[in-house]
């Protein structure tokens, strides 16, 4: 990518040992679209989303860019980064490269519609082995 706004970054395919996500679960559900019903965890740093082969959620929606918007783990939280993508990218219904997403937030991106969901994770239930 050679537009002067991207820079390729390097994915940490591990899951994080990192506060936010060792207390949330963050995904993506896509509502409209090619994969509508499907379910994508965001569970490393960052989670590129298009229609090429060399991406970690990849879509089959030819009015997406092979590397569309990218999903990077920001403190308390993610943050959507468009790749310089041919059609953009839109939050709630607003035009925009960069955005801080909120519980709920909705992503279009080619033909398709995502919701992004943060849920607390579950507490592990503290099991006691009684002895005979």
């Amino acid at each position: 990518m050679k537009d002067g706004r991207t820079k390729r970054i390097k994915r940490d395919e591990t899951m994080l040992d990192d506060p936010f996500l060792s207390i949330n679960r963050a995904s993506l559900i896509v509502e409209k679209g090619p994969s509508a019903g499907e379910e994508f965890l965001l569970a490393q740093k960052s989670v590129v989303l298009g229609r090429g082969p060399c991406v970690d959620v990849s879509l089959a929606d030819t009015a997406m860019s092979r590397e569309h918007v990218a999903f990077e783990l920001q403190g308390d939280g993610f943050r959507a980064r468009d790749l310089a993508s041919t059609n953009g990218m839109r939050i709630n219904g607003g035009d925009t490269l960069v955005a801080d997403l909120k519980h709920g937030d909705s992503i279009e991106v080619g033909t398709a519609t995502l919701r992004y969901l943060v849920e607390p994770m579950p507490k592990p239930i503290k099991t006691h082995v009684i002895g005979d």
